[in-house]
């Protein structure tokens, strides 16, 4: 499953790794949109695929910032 951003933001920090261990709502990235930083939590329980940003990345909305399996 991707895990995609809602709206223009930068990438503050990526909290897990490719290859990690992930459960449903567990903080798997951090994002700043309209000069607040947000939490973006894993949609499902699975093993992180890919990471596709890297911190201080600028994404629009829709971007794909990892893939969890």
């Amino acid at each position: 499953m991707d895990v995609k951003v809602k709206m223009p933001s930068v990438i503050v920090s990526v909290e897990v790794a490719e290859g990690a261990t992930v459960t449903k709502g567990q903080n798997v990235a951090v994002i700043e949109a309209m000069k607040m930083k947000n939490n973006t939590p894993a949609p499902c329980d699975g093993v992180v695929k890919s990471i596709a940003v890297k911190a201080g990345d600028r994404v629009k909305p829709g971007a794909i910032i990892m893939t969890i399996e």
